[in-house]
């Protein structure tokens, strides 16, 4: 019987990593999905500068006008009479933004106002005009 009592069963210690996994798993998928993304129009412009630049806080579309008085949102070019559909189609998905127009310092005023205008009647209520802070 000491014999029994002596020989104790050693038990092989082990960690289980499947809940830290899952919890790992799971804050991934909450950061991704909070996470916010960065939509630009998919030209770069060389905006004027302005002595009272400033950065949105809400703007969820950005709309691009080329020195070429190209217009491009969401990475494509686009032509003047889809400018309202276009905006309307991601303002559907984020309603609360507002619409940033980084019009080129040689871009036509009067596109960049035929842009604006199309913009007030998909509904949106706030736009900015992006500038370059003066240096």
């Amino acid at each position: 019987m000491q014999e029994n009592e002596a020989y104790v069963e050693e038990e092989e210690a082990e960690i289980n990593l499947t809940p830290m996994l899952d919890v790992t798993f799971i804050m991934l998928i909450f950061f991704i999905v909070t996470a916010v993304f960065v939509k630009e129009p998919g030209v770069d412009v060389t905006r004027p500068e302005a002595a009272t630049a400033f950065t949105p806080d809400a703007a969820s579309i950005f709309v691009a006008i080329t020195p070429n008085n190209e217009i491009w949102i969401d990475g494509r070019r686009v032509e003047l009479p889809s400018v309202r559909a276009e905006i309307e189609r991601l303002r559907s998905e984020n309603p609360e933004g507002g619409l940033v127009v980084q019009a080129d310092r040689d871009a036509r005023n009067r596109l960049l106002l035929q842009v604006m205008d199309a913009a007030k009647e998909a509904g949106v209520s706030e736009i900015t005009i992006a500038a370059a802070a003066t240096r």
